[in-house]
């Protein structure tokens, strides 16, 4: 699939779900507070994520930062797919498991944007002063 179109999508989908929590996560909201309260990183934590992935979102949106950006999203989400596995549950205040999906779901689109462009990997590695 070398389409440019099906790489925006998969882009927008990640960037999308990371943009819409930067909201919660920036203003305290209680769903937030809770979370990162119950993870013992409040308040530290949920800006610093939010943070990251505001940072992540920006990158994967410049096609030649995409790779760097889709890592630090594919980094973040795995913090809290683990987050949700062993401390969290799948459903958080009776979510019914959104949150999780959408961790899911831009941990994919992010896995798909790294597959893609795995033959630059070594270029981001190379540290260049």
């Amino acid at each position: 699939m070398k389409s440019p179109i099906f790489l925006w999508i998969v882009k927008l989908t990640a960037v999308v779900i990371l943009i819409q929590t930067l909201f919660f996560k920036f203003t305290g909201a209680e769903e937030s507070v809770y979370i990162f309260s119950k993870l013992g990183i409040e308040p530290f934590g949920r800006i610093g994520s939010g943070v990251v992935e505001l940072i992540a979102s920006v990158l994967i949106l410049i096609p030649r930062t995409t790779l760097l950006g889709a890592l630090l999203g594919l980094g973040t989400m795995t913090g809290a797919i683990v987050s949700h596995l062993f401390v969290l549950g799948i459903i958080v205040q009776h979510d019914g498991g959104t949150l999780f999906a959408l961790a899911l779901i831009t941990f994919g689109c992010c896995l798909i944007l790294v597959y893609r462009q795995r033959d630059k990997i070594p270029d981001v590695l190379r540290f260049k002063w």
